[in-house]
């Protein structure tokens, strides 16, 4: 009754509904296949790959104290799973569920083809389509989605690791170094300064934000101070949500609200991606096809480099540049900069975003982006365009921020004119509101 447990966006022991599953039935081979041919148009970027190569080091070494380790093969993954069924004579195939297109796609193909193979809901408080409105459509607000999910109760109380009961032999495995995962020429040192991939390295995070956990609504929007940077984690499934949701909740009772929310966008941005699996490349209201953006390479160049002349927005850059994660509220000035003060697409920001934050997620990133720019679900009124120094003067009056990432040399003069790109975007979503009703004008590819 040997187990083959395909591991993906789940590297972690305890509540692994997969691996507790295939625990519960004999010899567990946990197995990571490398198939980034397989992600459609969103491989893993530059720092998702860095943090991947020290998350399947600290699960291979977590699993080797329990006297198991980790198989590490190279894609396609269903000719590898059938090469491994082969060699351990398993006759089952166990995954945690992904809701990216690609994965999908590929998934059902496994499932289809592999007799015995079985899946398990463990990266959201809900599955995505366990929410629908009262006419069975998807939610396209929030805030009714989360009164939808409150509704549903208290997630499942968290699974613990399970113990792990051995093959007969092990299957041969790559080296985790064969995957090339780091970068050749050294750029990670901010990173490792930063971060600690692995299932031990979340629980560190998590405990040290439940000591600040009922003060968290207080320090959200404000850049120089933490919140719980367990975004990577969550997204690698070093820690479920059910787990984080459960230890705030204890932690913080009732103030714990605010940040449960937050969990329960994530599971948002989850359902959107799910039932609206275009919107990584398209706008979700069509309508923004025609929306005028600006080719500026330069402008587009200082952005990422962190040289606009608008502190709030360069020490956002630099952040993301130097540890592969910012702020929230950096993220949607950055966002907002991009978009409304330059004119530049969104995807332009989305595609930045994604090869240089270690938490690229592609359901909130779409969610994230789409909404600032104005074309996704729950979006922001189009006339809502950050100023770069009023939301300083407002989040980071001290400096405390802008003075971490940009030092105290000169700064560079702005790139634009706010109050003349703010006419200048609202000018271009004038015209993308009068084209929505213009016969002949929708394009044919998208949906509404």
């Amino acid at each position: 009754m040997t187990t083959i447990v395909w591991l993906r966006n789940d590297l972690r022991l305890a509540d692994n509904p997969a691996l507790a599953d295939a625990a519960s039935r004999g010899p567990v081979v946990p197995v990571y296949i490398w198939a980034p041919d397989e992600e459609g148009d969103w491989p893993p970027g530059a720092a998702s790959r860095w943090w991947l190569h020290h998350s399947l080091a600290a699960l291979d070494a977590s699993l080797r104290r329990h006297r198991s380790r980790l198989v590490i093969r190279r894609g396609p993954a269903l000719q590898t799973l059938r090469a491994l069924i082969g060699e351990t004579g398993a006759d089952a195939v166990v995954w945690n569920r992904r809701y990216e297109p690609a994965a999908v796609e590929r998934d059902a193909v496994v499932k289809r083809e592999l007799d015995g193979s079985r899946s398990f809901g463990a990266a959201v408080l809900r599955e995505p389509w366990t929410i629908v409105t009262r006419a069975g459509e998807p939610y396209r607000v929030f805030t009714p989605f989360w009164q939808a999910l409150q509704a549903m109760g208290q997630p499942d109380e968290p699974l613990p690791a399970p113990a792990l009961h051995l093959p007969g032999a092990w299957p041969e495995s790559l080296a985790l170094s064969e995957l090339d995962l780091l970068p050749r020429v050294p750029w990670d040192a901010g990173l490792a300064e930063e971060w600690t991939p692995g299932e031990a390295g979340a629980h560190e995070r998590l405990d040290d934000f439940l000591e600040r956990a009922a003060r968290y609504d207080g320090d959200r929007d404000r850049p120089a101070r933490a919140t719980s940077q367990l975004s990577p984690h969550l997204h690698f499934g070093e820690v479920s949500p059910r787990q984080v949701w459960t230890a705030v909740r204890a932690a913080a009772g009732r103030a714990a609200d605010p940040y449960l929310r937050q969990l329960g966008w994530r599971d948002f941005a989850h359902h959107l991606l799910y039932h609206f699996p275009h919107t990584p490349s398209e706008p979700l209201h069509i309508e923004y096809w025609h929306m005028p953006w600006r080719h500026d390479r330069g402008g587009l160049d200082a952005w990422r480099r962190g040289e606009t002349g608008f502190d709030l927005v360069d020490a956002g850059m630099r952040q993301l540049w130097e540890r592969g994660w910012l702020h929230n509220r950096a993220r949607m000035v950055t966002a907002s900069f991009l978009t409304k003060d330059l004119l530049i697409d969104w995807r332009e920001g989305a595609r930045w975003y994604w090869d240089t934050l270690v938490d690229a997620d592609l359901a909130n990133n779409t969610l994230g982006w789409q909404w600032v720019a104005g074309s996704g679900a729950d979006a922001a009124p189009y006339h809502r365009i950050f100023n770069p120094d009023t939301q300083a003067a407002r989040f980071d009056a001290d400096g405390a921020y802008a003075g971490r990432w940009l030092g105290a040399g000169p700064r560079p003069d702005p790139i634009v004119d706010h109050a003349k790109a703010r006419r200048r975007a609202l000018e271009a979503y004038e015209q993308v509101r009068r084209s929505r009703d213009a016969p002949g004008r929708r394009p044919a590819r998208g949906r509404s």
